[in-house]
């Protein structure tokens, strides 16, 4: 447990009280529910397990989080939101990273990448539309899914650089040519980059280069190949940003407007904002905001084989195949797949939360065994601790499936 200090406290308070245990929260999230399929879990709830873990948000005991959700069966069995003060929390880290950003990118440096920003972040400008980091990869899948259908992507085995005509030189070695759009899809590009060694504030990451460099695709494809295309899970942002130019260039439209008409507003989203690149290209690795209601809304389009407000959005084929994991990922018991994280829960070593996961601790996750979405919205840049998707899902898990069986 961390100990928080008082100033810390006072940055946090209680917002909200309890919704739960046969609570319907819209019309459109429910209907996304196929209320036809029987329930494959078990409908025992220990709401104490869930009321241990609220009290624990609110001490703070896990960092700073923003919203908890939790549907199982098309109810909300818990909806619980926290206030706190970014404002305050960042009051000297704003202008300190801004030097550190300026320092190194100058004019190029923008406050919307600024993650101290609190005009920006977590929530977009004073709305309740938070920030979901890189859940915006497996949104950005989900259009993937719906251009093949639509017959806008031939398939996803096309070699990428066909979309890249601005950029041809760049695709200089026959390894850089062979890149796929499911190599993509499956973090295993071959570019080299390193996301993983310093953190998302340090111009020394890739991804926070790239985030404040003129021209992104530029960026991510002058940069060396180290592996071959498919063979080795290397966690790139850049990658999701080449998908966003390739689907709008084969839909002819700019990626956020093409969302909104084929995902957005059939499964009843209608807010939502979504950052741009400096080149006017929709940020796909991590410019989404959504409120925490229609967060949970992707991932039930998901737990129910694609289909919202009676119509296929996505198709039974395509949710298969993001369901299901695709590329090992070296000395971890997660997979990953189509944007998606799958994370191993139980004793059986083919069981896997299904899940989105987003810098400061956005999380949407889906276990359709027990017809089950999680949301928790966090931003724990902070010096706080981050807890995972294995320890919050644990938590949850432990609070809905017979202890005999967890």
């Amino acid at each position: 447990m961390i100990t928080i200090s008082r100033t810390m406290m006072s940055a946090f308070k209680k917002k909200n009280s309890y919704i739960f245990l046969l609570i319907i929260f819209s019309h459109n999230l429910i209907s996304m529910i196929d209320q036809t399929d029987p329930i494959r879990g078990y409908k025992q709830l220990d709401i104490t397990l869930l009321e241990k873990l609220h009290d624990e948000f609110e001490s703070m005991d896990h960092g700073y989080i923003d919203s908890f959700m939790l549907i199982q069966d098309g109810e909300v069995i818990f909806e619980k939101y926290y206030e706190v003060d970014y404002k305050y929390l960042t009051r000297n880290k704003k202008s300190q990273q801004a030097l550190i950003m300026n320092k190194n990118y100058g004019s190029l440096a923008t406050p919307q990448y600024n993650y101290f920003n609190p005009e920006w972040h977590p929530f977009y400008k004073d709305t309740n539309l938070h920030t979901i980091q890189s859940v915006s990869k497996s949104v950005t899948s989900a259009l993937v899914g719906i251009a093949l259908e639509r017959g806008e992507i031939e398939s996803i085995d096309t070699e990428i650089f066909k979309y890249f005509s601005k950029y041809d030189h760049l695709f200089d070695t026959q390894l850089k040519r062979s890149i796929t759009i499911r190599d993509l899809l499956n973090m295993a590009s071959g570019i080299k980059w390193d996301e993983d060694s310093y953190p998302y504030t340090n111009p020394l990451n890739d991804a926070a280069s790239m985030e404040n460099s003129n021209d992104w695709l530029e960026y991510v494809l002058s940069l060396p190949m180290e592996y071959e295309p498919g063979s080795k899970f290397v966690y790139n942002s850049g990658i999701t940003v080449l998908i966003s130019h390739i689907l709008e260039v084969a839909t002819g439209m700019r990626l956020d407007k093409y969302a909104e008409k084929y995902l957005f507003r059939p499964i009843g989203i209608e807010k939502y904002f979504w950052k741009k690149t400096p080149t006017g290209l929709t940020d796909a690795e991590g410019g989404l905001y959504l409120s925490t209601k229609d967060f949970a809304k992707i991932g039930l389009l998901y737990l129910n084989n694609g289909v919202s407000n009676g119509r296929q959005i996505l198709t039974k084929e395509w949710v298969k195949l993001t369901m299901s994991p695709s590329i090992a990922i070296d000395e971890s018991d997660r997979k990953y797949g189509f944007q998606w994280w799958f994370v191993p829960y139980g004793s059986d070593e083919e069981k896997w939360i299904f899940s989105g996961s987003g810098y400061g601790g956005q999380y949407l996750m889906v276990v359709p065994e027990y017809e089950l979405v999680m949301v928790f919205n966090g931003w724990n840049i902070f010096e706080t601790e981050r807890p995972s998707i294995e320890y919050l899902s644990s938590r949850v898990l432990a609070a809905l499936i017979d202890k005999e069986d967890h």
